[in-house]
Parts: structure tokens; C-alpha cells; sequence
């Protein structure tokens, strides 16, 4: 079938299409997570940069959505499925590039067994998705200079390129700051002749000059997204606090398939030990770029709570050096248990927790609390929200016919999840606009869109919606914001043909006090 191409090659073909079937069943049928519909926001609202992350997810979306023209869940998906077409074939080339095709194989294996690299960020779409392209590339680009002198010509050019995918790369998350950092001290520690090359200071300017975007957004809102991000991680008492250290953890044994973990492991105790058999540039450069990352996140997770996807791309990149400890394995066999080890407990994952979503038959949620039910499943995230959509429609069609509520009415929330959800789900099939009224560390990038729909205006009114899952009623900002408060109807939420969670809508008619911009006081 494929004359030309080795028994790998081949292999590569089949585990690509594969993980791809299996990432855009999943795409397609299940509904967008809270940090999803709030990305669709950049796409929708886009902007040189934005509060939470920089502007490349909403580029993505926006590109292959069509400029959201195609605005279902897999068309929102889509950018995270062919941008993990390319890393699965980065992965491969990257493994072949450290020493032959097989280990590339074992690469790209190990890839598309990870939880975080073919679900999280390679089915879902976060920053982590160009990040994660942009961050290979990189990998790819000086792994492949490295072995060379400064002065050859057929290095020295990939340099501009590789300032780009690195710009890229830090428009996407600011976590790649931790690529140029692991090179730089590459350079410092063992290739000093690098750093008399003009063409690497090239790079560092092209990549000041790809983040211009947010340096001047953060100038313009002083600098705003970094004293989120900052406070994120430094802001309070330098309180111990364990937990949040084994959480984070057993958050990066999860996210990064158990099995893999495992591997990565003894793969750098193989390179303490001075027995992977890898070319030694290739070992320092992945260590030294991804150990800084993951030692960091664990020593901030010490004193503030951490998610496990901020260090993520670090272990990714580590399954490099967990494919070449494969590869020198003489035992198939040996070899045999760890791949299928692998991609038994990712399928196991997959398949366990997409049951979970779609049906709920292994957490069940005992709570006997009305407005709390299904506060413990955390898989109802991704649950419930067309059916909200759906009975929100009908009461919003009545509303009108009766009278009881104008046609220009809005939907409100006071903070970003899941006011986001309900704004995909349930508002803009309706061609309603959605406000969020409160500080700036809770509705995020509500405060800009706020100002893009003109702001709030006396005179309006306004529903509002909440869920058992994260029950707030309207509390007292709205209830001094407008003239009457009061419930409209309570939606059942049904799966497995039981009720699982349920949604609160109030409206709030005649607005009477205009709340605060909470960018008022920016530039």
C-alpha cells in the first residue's frame, strides 16, 4: 500500500488516523467545558490580546470555524484535531531526529496515550492547543541545529524561524517563555559559541517583535493580564500547604497517562545514570527545557494551589527521552508491556470518563439538597447545558408573547463560568447579548464585551441563570441593580432518565442602578 515508505512510516499512518476517529467522536458529541465556551469569547470578541491568556486560541477557533460561520462543538474542536494531526508527526519526527524511526514511533505513541496531549489540549481547545504546536516545532527546530557550528549555512537560517514559532509560542500561553529560557542556559552551560552568533539574537528580537500584541494591550490596561497571571501564582501569604502539592502530583501522574509517567521517570533516572543512549546534545536540551518548568510549578504548588496542564508540555517533551529508553530496550517484549500498558490505561481513561459524561454510571452524586444537586460530579461541566438551551428557549419565546418580558431583554452573570456556558447554550441561539456585572477577577472578559455591546443602560432587564452544580442565586448587587427580582422557572436535568442537576432562571427587570464598569479606572 505505502511502497516507499517503512514499516514505521506506515505504523505512524495507522495511529494517526486512529487517534484522530477517536478525538473527533469525542469533539462531536460532547458538550464545550467551562474554560471552552470562554475561550470561544476571544474568537467572537477578538482583541491584540486578552485578560486570562494571549490571542491565539481565538485565532485558531476563528480559523477553522470559519469566523465561528460553523459554530457547533466540532467545529469549535477542529483547530485542536488537525493541530494534533501535526504533533503526533512532529513527535515522530522529533524521535527519529534524537536517534532512528522507531523511537519516533515510540514518540508518537506515547503522544497520543497521553490524557493531556490528545485529549486536554489535542481534542479540547484551550491555549495549551497552538501551544503545544508551537512548542514542538521549537523542539524540532533546535534539536535539529544543535549538533552544528554557528557558521554553517544550513543551521544558521533556522534561527529567524525559530524566534517565530517561539513568538508564536508565547502568543499562544506564556508558559513558552520556558523554551528560550532551557536554550539560552543550553547555550551558557555548553555551546558558548552560540551565544557570539548574531543570527540567535535574531531569533530573540523576532520573538520580542511576535509578542508586541500583548505588551501593548498590557500597556494599554496596566498590564492587567500579568498581574492576574502573577497574583495566580505570588499573590497572598506564602502559606505551606501540602495538599495543593500532592494534588498537583497526582494532577501530572493523570493528566500524562500513569504508565507514561512512570516511564519518564525512568527515563531521567536512565540520564542520571548516564545510560540512555541518546545523542548527549539532545538529552541537555530536553532537560534543561523542561525540568526548570515542572520544578517551578511544583515549588509554587507548595504555597498556592496549581493546575496540573501548566506543566504539562515539559512532560510531553520528556516523552522524547521515554521513547529512546524504549527503543534501547532488546526485549520486545519489555518493549510490548509498556506500549500496550499505555494505551490501556489512556483507553481506559477515555472511555470511563466519556461514559461518565454522557451517563453518569460511575460517580453518582448523593446529594439531597435541591438547589446542590450534582454539585459533587464534576463530569456535569460537560452535561446538561443544550438541555438548559432548549427549555430556556421556551420560556424566553412565552416571556415575549405575554409580555412579561421585552424583546431586547439580556442575560447576566457575575462570573465567567457559567456565565459562558449559558451564554453559548442558552443566549446566543436567541441572538441575546450577555453582560456580567461584578469585579474584573470574576467575569474576566465579560468587562470588555460589556463595553462592546455599549454597556448596561437604565431601562433594561435581564435574565439570569444558575445551577445546582454551582447554585448563586442573584445576590444583592443585582438586587439593588434592579427594580424586581424574582424567580421564572426551574429546569430539570435529565440523564440516564433521572435528574441530575438543575437550573435556577430569575429575571431582573427595570434596571435602575448602572453598575460600575470595573474598567474604569484602567487607561
Amino acid at each position: 500500500m505505502f511502497p516507499n515508505q517503512s514499516k514505521y512510516n506506515r505504523y505512524l499512518i495507522i495511529l494517526i488516523v486512529v487517534s484522530t476517529a477517536i478525538r473527533m467522536f469525542i469533539a462531536g458529541t460532547v458538550e464545550l467545558g467551562n474554560d471552552e465556551v470562554y475561550y470561544r469569547l476571544y474568537a467572537l470578541y477578538p482583541d491584540w490580546s486578552h485578560f486570562d491568556h494571549p490571542l491565539m486560541v481565538g485565532l485558531v477557533i476563528q480559523l477553522f470555524s470559519l469566523n465561528l460561520l460553523l459554530h457547533s462543538e466540532f467545529f469549535l474542536r477542529l483547530g485542536a484535531i488537525v493541530i494534533g494531526v501535526v504533533n503526533i508527526w512532529l513527535m515522530f519526527r522529533i524521535g527519529k531526529t534524537i536517534k532512528d524511526e522507531r523511537t519516533g514511533f515510540y514518540a508518537a505513541f506515547l503522544y497520543v496515550t497521553s490524557i493531556y496531549a490528545s485529549i486536554i489540549s489535542g481534542t479540547f481547545i484551550l491555549p495549551d492547543t497552538p501551544q503545544g504546536l508551537f512548542w514542538l516545532l521549537s523542539i524540532y527546530i533546535i534539536l535539529y541545529i544543535l549538533p552544528h557550528e554557528p557558521a554553517e549555512k544550513n543551521v544558521k537560517y533556522l534561527f529567524p524561524l525559530l524566534g517565530l514559532t517561539l513568538g508564536l509560542g508565547i502568543l499562544s500561553k506564556y508558559t513558552t517563555v520556558f523554551l528560550w529560557l532551557g536554550i539560552f542556559l543550553y547555550f551558557s552551560f555548553y555551546r558558548r559559541d552560540w551565544l557570539k552568533s548574531k543570527y540567535v539574537y535574531l531569533a530573540l528580537t523576532i520573538t520580542l517583535i511576535c509578542i508586541l500584541p500583548i505588551m501593548f494591550w498590557n500597556i494599554k490596561y496596566d498590564f492587567i493580564s500579568f498581574a492576574f497571571q502573577g497574583g495566580r501564582v505570588a499573590e497572598g501569604s506564602f502559606q505551606f500547604h501540602p495538599e495543593f502539592f500532592f494534588r498537583e502530583i497526582l494532577g501530572e501522574v493523570f493528566y500524562n497517562n500513569p504508565v507514561n509517567f512512570v516511564l519518564i521517570v525512568i527515563a531521567v533516572i536512565a540520564v542520571i545514570s548516564e545510560k540512555l543512549l541518546l545523542k548527549i546534545c539532545c538529552i541537555r536540551l530536553i532537560i534543561l527545557t523542561t525540568i526548570p518548568l515542572i520544578v517551578t510549578m511544583l515549588l509554587v504548588s507548595l504555597f498556592r494551589s496549581t493546575l496540573p496542564h501548566w506543566s504539562a508540555p515539559a512532560y510531553t517533551t520528556l516523552l522524547l527521552l521515554a521513547a529512546g529508553w524504549l527503543d534501547q530496550k532488546k526485549s520486545g517484549r519489555i518493549q510490548q508491556f509498556w506500549l500496550s500498558a499505555s494505551a490501556l490505561v489512556f483507553l481506559a481513561i477515555i472511555i470511563l470518563g466519556y461514559i461518565q459524561v454522557q451517563y453518569g454510571l460511575i460517580i453518582k452524586d448523593k446529594s439531597a439538597d435541591y438547589t446542590r444537586i450534582g454539585s459533587n460530579d464534576p463530569s456535569l461541566d460537560m452535561y446538561g447545558f443544550k438541555q438548559v438551551g432548549s427549555a430556556f428557549e421556551e420560556l424566553v419565546v412565552q416571556d415575549r408573547k405575554s409580555g412579561v418580558m421585552p424583546e431586547d431583554a439580556v442575560l447576566v452573570g457575575d462570573n465567567w463560568f457559567p456565565l459562558a456556558n449559558y451564554d453559548y447554550y442558552a443566549a446566543s441561539p436567541l441572538g441575546m447579548q450577555t453582560y456580567g456585572i461584578g469585579d474584573l477577577n470574576h467575569i474576566h472578559k465579560y468587562a470588555w464585551i460589556n463595553r462592546e455591546h455599549g454597556g448596561l443602560k437604565k431601562g433594561m432587564s435581564a435574565y439570569y441563570i444558575t445551577d445546582s452544580r454551582y447554585y448563586h442565586p442573584p445576590d444583592m448587587k443585582f438586587k439593588a441593580a434592579f427594580e424586581t427580582v424574582e424567580p421564572a422557572d426551574t429546569i430539570q436535568i435529565y440523564r440516564g432518565g433521572k435528574v441530575v442537576k438543575r437550573a435556577f432562571v430569575f429575571r431582573l427587570k427595570n434596571l435602575e442602578q448602572v453598575p460600575e464598569d470595573p474598567l474604569s479606572g484602567k487607561k
